[in-house]
């Protein structure tokens, strides 16, 4: 009897996983058929979904942003429920998928993420992403240069339609122009201010994403440039030898920077703060326009401004994609398309909203769309997207990052 009772249990259990993976196989099969329909299909599929967007949440003004502004729309204009998921970094988004990818997860909690870089191509090494789906979005084909370098491509690595740009960044330098109203514009005069501002300049302790941001713009000023680093790092057979004058400039800058370089800000929001204090005179940021949101909130000085090298200063897009096992893959797509909207990206582009970089080709919008992104009032310490343009350029691969920033822990931090 116990046999029996045994043996229709473990029959029962069989049945029940067999028509569980059932209907995963088809759940799975009906989602991938959305990477073929047509939009309205996917509209449609969307309907009273709730999507989930993973992302850092260490920006007020970001959370409000998607919070107050694409969150109320989407509900409206979609019936999608937007629920926003803050993050302390993007690398523990990747890793939570890794983690669901081994365990054999299917129906995950994360329906869009917000990645690039390094994160982007461990989640595309390890099959983490859904499938090449921005060509589906209405809003991409219609506004966005899809050949474009910096949107073909997320840090050297083929983005083959796993995600799509929401944003673009470039980095800028931030001073108070009450203080140093000539700020130095490369590497050598940077070198000059410091030694005769000692205390006055720091950087953030790499890894940290601004401060190795940072560290390289050394690297192209002081090794002759970009060009020589656009292919695999493995390719260089002398780069331990090419990367040596890099470390020569930090090393030679350190003794006057702030405590003497005997310590870095272990972030850059901890730099951001001596600046606001007035304890040095010059930051950084990846954000053009974050030093005239600062100034909104009456934590930077109204005397700050922003300024980009000579030579340039590094640039580069942010994505959203969507996770292998995203559980509302059509509003996830809804949800993005909705982002790349024009009216979503002039919102954006507002310092009072996020003051982000539009993703979009400004050649491809109307007269009245062009006219509304250019009439955003983006304050007075933040450089005309006109100068910010002619001053761009491009990014490492996430290869070369990796090696700097080991190297930067054993050349600088150690010595």
């Amino acid at each position: 009897m116990k046999n029996s009772v045994f043996l229709a249990s473990a029959f029962l259990m069989l049945t029940l996983s067999a028509c569980s993976q059932n209907e995963d196989d088809q759940t799975a099969k009906e989602t991938d058929q959305l990477l073929t329909s047509d939009w309205q299909t996917i509209a449609d599929s969307a309907t009273e979904q709730q999507v989930n967007m993973y992302m850092w949440g260490g920006s007020d003004n970001i959370n409000r942003y998607i919070d107050e502004w694409v969150a109320p729309r989407l509900k409206k204009d979609h019936d999608v429920e937007l629920n926003r998921v803050p993050m302390n970094d993007s690398q523990d988004i990747i890793n939570q998928l890794v983690d669901e990818k081994f365990a054999g997860k299917l129906n995950g909690s994360m329906d869009i993420i917000w990645i690039n870089g390094e994160n982007f191509k461990t989640a595309k090494d390890n099959d983490l992403l859904w499938g090449s789906f921005s060509g589906q979005l209405p809003n991409f084909n219609d506004f966005i240069d899809k050949d474009a370098p910096e949107i073909a491509n997320d840090f050297g690595e083929p983005v083959e339609g796993l995600e799509a740009p929401w944003g673009k960044a470039q980095f800028v330098f931030v001073h108070d122009e009450s203080k140093s109203p000539n700020p130095p514009k490369s590497t050598d005069e940077l070198a000059e201010w410091v030694q005769e501002n000692p205390g006055q300049f720091t950087y953030p302790a790499l890894p940290d994403f601004t401060g190795s941001a940072f560290v390289r713009h050394v690297l192209y000023e002081t090794t002759g440039g970009y060009e020589q680093y656009q292919q695999p790092a493995a390719s260089i057979t002398d780069l331990e030898t090419r990367l040596e004058p890099m470390w020569d400039y930090l090393n030679s800058i350190e003794p006057y920077l702030w405590r003497g370089g005997e310590t870095y800000p272990e972030s850059l929001a901890k730099q951001d703060q001596l600046y606001a204090s007035g304890e040095i005179g010059i930051t950084m940021s990846y954000d053009p326009a974050l030093a005239a949101s600062e100034v909104l909130k009456g934590r930077f000085p109204e005397s700050t401004r922003t300024f980009v090298l000579d030579g340039g200063t590094l640039s580069n897009t942010h994505f959203l994609s969507i996770p292998f096992n995203s559980s509302a893959k059509a509003g996830a797509m809804v949800a993005i398309n909705e982002m790349l909207s024009p009216e979503a990206q002039t919102a954006k582009l507002s310092p009072e909203n996020w003051g982000d970089l539009s993703a979009l080709d400004l050649n491809l919008l109307s007269l009245e769309q062009q006219d509304a992104m250019n009439a955003v009032d983006l304050g007075v310490a933040t450089l005309s997207l006109a100068e910010l343009e002619e001053h761009r350029l491009p990014e490492l691969s996430s290869d070369y990052i990796e090696i700097i920033e080991k190297g930067w822990l054993q050349h600088v931090a150690k010595e």
